[in-house]
């Protein structure tokens, strides 16, 4: 059964693995295809319905449209830019809206529940390893007195 759980946990892990390369080809695509409302450094709120413009615009395909979006939009730096009032841009970079303040709160929980997850993961990361250490001392130190009793 664990064998089986492992195999499982393998075959999810090169899945993500795929998926997030596959979704970081598009988004560098729809930078390269739009560098004044998509990039890395400049993180700016995106208009509202711009996913309807990207396809309307026929450039990129629909899948790497949703793709790209999606990864662009759960950054840490695309959230913390959603700040209220801050403008919003089109696909040229000009200004279309607003954030508004329900959408400020809705990017601030979502930071928070980030962040908490990453300190769970580090919590966990940190069990693990000190179990391991663990199990590695105790280890040892059989093997240290089996060394004894052999000789």
């Amino acid at each position: 059964m664990a064998s089986t759980e492992n195999t499982a946990n393998t075959e999810n892990t090169k899945s993500r693995s795929k998926n997030r390369v596959a979704n970081q080809a598009a988004l560098k695509l729809l930078m390269e295809t739009y560098p004044k409302a998509f990039s890395r450094t400049e993180v700016r709120p995106l208009k509202i319905g711009i996913q309807e413009d990207l396809l309307a615009d026929e450039k990129i395909a629909k899948n790497k449209i949703k793709r790209a979006l999606a990864s662009y939009v759960r950054t840490l730096s695309y959230y913390r830019s959603l700040q209220a009032g801050n403008a919003r841009i089109d696909l040229a970079g000009e200004a279309s809206g607003e954030v508004s303040a329900q959408e400020a709160e809705h990017a601030k929980g979502k930071l928070k529940e980030i962040s908490r997850q990453r300190r769970e993961r580090e919590q966990e990361q940190r069990k693990v390893q000190a179990e391991k250490e663990k199990s590695d001392r105790l280890s040892n130190k059989l093997e240290q007195l089996v060394n004894l009793k052999g000789r």
